[in-house]
């Protein structure tokens, strides 16, 4: 999902892609638009995407208004609770929300399914670069 969103902004726009692990709060300052993807557990966004809301939130307060956001979420039945809580966080650093959540459901409700690596449908992977290209595109012509 992610990798089919920055193919698509790269496109339009210079594009860095990192994972929730990977990124900095230095990376959120040098960025002019957001595209956070996450899976969801446990109705919640992942460990590792939280670990990152919570590591980035304090030192980029209050130095990033105003920049656009789109979010996606892998979901295994609802994704709901994780773009609510994206956005809650995207709202406390004053963000834009430029697109609505995609959420992207895998109906994955045994625990075999639950651990089992996800493969998104090619339909699926195209909604998430149109996203990718939209945000690059608005980034490029200064729509945002």
């Amino acid at each position: 999902m992610a990798q089919a969103a920055a193919a698509g902004a790269r496109d339009e726009a210079e594009t860095v892609l990192k994972t929730a692990d990977q990124a900095t709060p230095e990376d959120l300052l040098a960025a002019d638009g957001y595209i956070f993807c996450a899976p969801e557990n446990l109705a919640a966004i992942s460990g590792l995407m939280k670990e990152f809301f919570d590591r980035c939130y304090y030192p980029v307060l209050g130095k990033i208004e105003g920049r656009p956001y789109a979010q996606m979420i892998c979901a295994g039945s609802d994704g709901e609770n994780a773009a609510r809580q994206t956005a809650r966080i995207a709202t406390g650093w004053r963000l834009k929300e430029v697109q609505s959540p995609l959420i992207i459901c895998t109906h994955a409700q045994t625990p075999e399914a639950i651990l089992a690596e996800k493969t998104i449908p090619q339909n699926q992977l195209d909604e998430c670069r149109d996203i990718g290209v939209a945000l690059g595109a608005g980034l490029a012509l200064g729509v945002f």
